[in-house]
């Protein structure tokens, strides 16, 4: 004849134990996942259990080594101490496999006056009885590292799990947050028509390097009283990046930085700003230019301002005449020289791709002492579009007019 064993077994002793305790002492055991409730049995189980190592003749239980406890400690800190964690888990959340040993005689004991193998050659409670008479192994005692195998699996399947479901968590968001980047990213794109056009590699290089840009602003400039035929020259280091174009613009004053796209074959589109400190927007100015073969200079017309300042910077219209000079090389400012003191200008010299140098004197100077007489037409003041028309703001010479 065989009884129960493992979850089963335990599961039911605790609860004949636990019914037992509350008739004897007419008290109510509150079956639920609060450790604290199963205190009073786990005690009256501990005291028990803590004798088993004296009772094995007397009761008929295995046995069990002598606890050597020179501190004399009391519960829960002596070795066959049950405690009440370990009731919620056997007798509540039914975990438990394989019980305790000397929880299980401790059981019978409090039951049934004797210990597991007394119960075993004597049953006198069917329920523990079991109905397959063709076990022949106590699965209570069946070898533990099966089990501690089987913790193992199972805590690594548990790991994995939630490893699986944070990473796929983490793609889900990162997906999320790509797909907003690249819509946000699409429809800015499209709403303000950035790289309406891919410039063929011949474009590229017409565009691309070193310019001259003459520019009459300070025709405009109404702080200068000797504003009167006063052009500045500034130099351009245009370059190619993802479909557009980025550049620097050397001011005898003030640099400029900006962009340029082609908007269709030949037409670009040019928008700059004064080069701050922390990169805020500043004079923003915008140009068009078209390229034209038979043209000895690019004429270029754009929304700019006078430069003037504070109150006196005002919106002009502009236009400006474009020479490339070259391709290649590096562009650098010569500052703090007796050269600058000199000419009271900025210098940029520019290192060509055949490593000769050729250097620009940045300041403002007189139209009419240019040679070339195309030029001057096209910089003239004639050349400047006030905001707010002005009789008195461009000096014209009145001997010609």
């Amino acid at each position: 004849m065989k009884i129960i064993s493992g979850k089963n077994e335990i599961v039911y002793l605790l609860s004949k134990v636990i019914e037992k305790f509350e008739k004897d002492n007419n008290k109510t055991i509150s079956r639920n996942s609060n450790r604290k409730n199963y205190e009073p049995i786990a005690e009256i189980l501990s005291e028990i259990s803590n004798r088993l190592p004296y009772t094995h003749l007397e009761l008929k239980h295995d046995i069990y080594a002598e606890d050597k406890n020179p501190l004399n400690q009391g519960y829960p800190y002596r070795k066959y101490d049950i405690s009440a964690n370990q009731i919620k888990d056997s007798y509540f959340n039914q975990i438990v496999s394989n019980p305790r040993p000397f929880l299980v005689d401790a059981c019978y004991i409090y039951l049934y006056g004797k210990g597991r193998k007394g119960f075993l050659e004597e049953p006198t409670d069917k329920n523990l009885i079991s109905k397959n008479e063709d076990v022949e192994k106590d699965s209570t005692y069946l070898d533990q590292s099966f089990f501690k195998t089987l913790r193992k699996k199972i805590f690594r399947v548990k790991i994995l799990l939630k490893l699986t479901v944070c990473l796929s968590i983490s793609v889900l968001l990162l997906s999320i947050l790509f797909i907003k980047e690249k819509f946000e990213k699409d429809t800015l794109i499209s709403d303000l028509k950035i790289r309406p056009y891919q410039p063929s590699r011949e474009e590229i290089e017409k565009l691309e390097g070193v310019w001259l840009c003459y520019t009459g602003s300070p025709q405009a400039r109404i702080s200068d009283k000797n504003r009167y035929h006063l052009i500045v020259p500034n130099i351009l280091n245009v370059k190619f990046k993802n479909g557009y174009f980025v550049f620097t613009r050397y001011g005898a004053s003030f640099d400029h930085e900006g962009y340029m796209q082609f908007e269709s074959s030949g037409i670009v589109s040019i928008h700059s700003y004064v080069k701050t400190v922390d990169g805020s927007i500043e004079s923003p100015r915008h140009s068009l230019l078209k390229f034209e073969q038979k043209n000895k200079y690019l004429n270029v017309i754009s929304a700019s301002w006078n430069f003037d300042v504070a109150e006196k910077n005002k919106i002009i219209g502009i236009r400006e005449v474009y020479m490339k000079q070259g391709k290649g090389g590096k562009i650098s400012e010569i500052i703090n020289t007796l050269e600058n003191a000199s000419c009271r200008c900025k210098i940029v010299k520019w290192e060509n791709e055949n490593n000769s140098v050729k250097t620009f004197y940045l300041k403002n100077e007189l139209l009419d002492n240019l040679k070339d007489e195309e030029l001057k037409m096209l910089l003239n003041e004639k050349s400047i579009l006030l905001r707010d028309p002005n009789e008195n703001l461009i000096i014209r010479d009145t001997l010609t007019d």
